[in-house]
């Protein structure tokens, strides 16, 4: 029997890059939760082509960078898993907030990590000590009370209601918008909600949660970004 010479694997990095490239473009548009509509229109304004598929890796490229303009944040590689205790969700979701807010700049898990790092003297979120809670906390508090985002009523100074705080962001996050010039003096937040993100409060049974000013927020970051920081034509 005459024997058969094995085939030699090939490993084509530019196929593995593009595949890549794909891959990330489809985590964006649902980190982004973007509707199909918004997606396709995002990609015929960057590369003139109605699939990702068409385009060449320069215009994937294009794509991918005016996707993380607009808020979209590459996921962290496999590893050490997020801290899970009270403090840690905690600091998660004001790390969060005030990178809707414009202050923070990367929101990524890493990023947070190294900030409790240097506030808690400990390599590990998920090692420190609960009595250190409050150090943590109040940093992140002070970085949002010196931007403008009050954790506090201004007329009594009682602590405000997670419903409070994110209404409150929201209106600080508006008012950003307005100091830049990228929406009328006059807008109140739910027209700019309705106008800037195609979010109708008044369509809400029962009022706005904590959750849905949330959800506000993040879109009103997303369009600060986007108008504060424009991606220039290739």
């Amino acid at each position: 029997m005459t024997a058969v010479a094995a085939r030699a694997a090939t490993f084509d990095r530019a196929s593995q890059h593009r595949r890549s490239m794909l891959a990330k473009i489809h985590v964006a548009k649902k980190q982004l939760a973007m509707d199909e509509d918004d997606y396709r229109q995002l990609l015929f304004e960057q590369t003139g082509h109605g699939s990702a598929g068409d385009c060449t890796d320069a215009q994937l490229a294009r794509v991918i960078e005016r996707m993380k303009a607009i808020g979209f944040r590459p996921l962290p590689r496999a590893g050490k898993k997020a801290a899970t205790h009270p403090m840690a969700r905690k600091a998660r979701a004001m790390w969060i907030s005030l990178h809707h807010l414009g202050v923070v700049q990367n929101p990524a898990e890493e990023a947070l990590e190294a900030f409790a790092r240097r506030q808690l003297k400990c390599e590990r979120l998920s090692w420190a000590n609960q009595r250190d809670a409050h150090k943590l906390i109040e940093a992140l508090k002070a970085m949002a009370q010196r931007n403008g985002w009050r954790q506090t009523a201004a007329h009594d100074g009682h602590k405000l209601s997670p419903k409070e705080l994110q209404m409150h962001l929201c209106e600080v996050i508006l008012g950003k918008l307005k100091a830049g010039n990228h929406v009328p003096a006059e807008w109140y937040l739910d027209i700019a909600a309705k106008r800037l993100c195609g979010i109708d409060t008044a369509a809400t049974e029962g009022g706005y949660s904590a959750e849905d000013y949330g959800r506000l927020a993040k879109a009103l970051g997303n369009k600060l970004r986007e108008l504060a920081n424009p991606v220039p034509e290739a």
